[in-house]
């Protein structure tokens, strides 16, 4: 379909997306800070990971649509409120289905926060998923044949280091020097932790998962692979501060509990 548009079309399209991205992230980020300053911080950030996402050369990219999607799909997702997630996320895996691990993941938070219909909706989304997948494996077994090139395969088991690699080249990290941009990552993925709220849970969850991905499977050639979570990753970062004040405030708390044990 896309290559029956012209290209200023599906720039257009593209940057559409972006758009929508960008403000339902506005939307949830205002809920978040109480003050304007950090939510202007925070939208930098996003911006700072969206800057892959909106160049016009990338527009080809499946990963580079896939990973808004994903990410619009965050931001609209609200407890009672997940039927437009889900069909976002759907909307990733049918444009780049290695996206399947945010619904898996999804589903599986679903499922042990007690809302079995939200994780029944992510789990009816990956059943279109395989569908849409097995169907596609039929059509291409038609047309493989013995002497035809074979993938070379997926234990690429280049650790963490190539997940934060991966941060660097899709986010405004890029700019910065590896020696600055990897702790960098890991305080963006301590923020999330931070943000009690589940938003925050989803968002950790799913950049991890995709960092175990990549660390195990993902080849030197599959860093595109971190696009689907690059828009959201440096968010963190507007939440780390508060993170490490309670840490320290923690850490200074000197008070005791005693436990006086009675027997009778």
């Amino acid at each position: 379909m896309q290559a029956t548009l012209p290209a200023f079309a599906t720039t257009a399209l593209l940057y559409l997306l972006a758009a929508a991205t960008a403000l339902a992230w506005f939307a949830r980020l205002r809920e978040a800070f109480a003050r304007p300053p950090p939510v202007i911080a925070a939208m930098a950030l996003l911006a700072g990971g969206m800057m892959a996402f909106v160049q016009p050369d990338l527009v080809a990219f499946h990963e580079v649509w896939a990973g808004l999607f994903v990410a619009l799909s965050l931001a609209v997702r609200r407890p009672g409120r997940w039927m437009p997630a889900v069909a976002f996320g759907l909307a990733a895996v049918l444009i780049r289905e290695t996206a399947g691990l945010y619904l898996a993941l999804m589903a599986v938070i679903a499922w042990i926060e007690g809302d079995r219909r939200e994780a029944l909706g992510w789990a009816t989304a990956i059943g279109i998923l395989a569908l849409a997948v097995g169907l596609h494996a039929h059509a291409v077994a038609q047309v493989v044949r013995p002497l035809d090139p074979a993938s070379p395969g997926w234990s690429g088991l280049l650790g963490f280091g190539f997940f934060v690699r991966t941060m660097t080249i899709s986010t405004a990290l890029g700019l910065a020097p590896l020696w600055l941009a990897a702790p960098l990552v890991g305080l963006a993925l301590f923020g999330w932790a931070a943000w009690r709220d589940p938003l925050g849970l989803r968002v950790l969850a799913v950049t991890a998962g995709y960092a175990l991905i990549l660390a195990l499977f993902g080849r030197t050639d599959t860093f595109y692979w971190g696009l689907l979570v690059a828009p959201t990753l440096l968010v963190g970062l507007a939440f780390a501060l508060d993170g490490v004040r309670d840490l320290i405030i923690g850490a200074l708390d000197r008070r005791r509990i005693t436990v006086t044990r009675m027997v009778r």
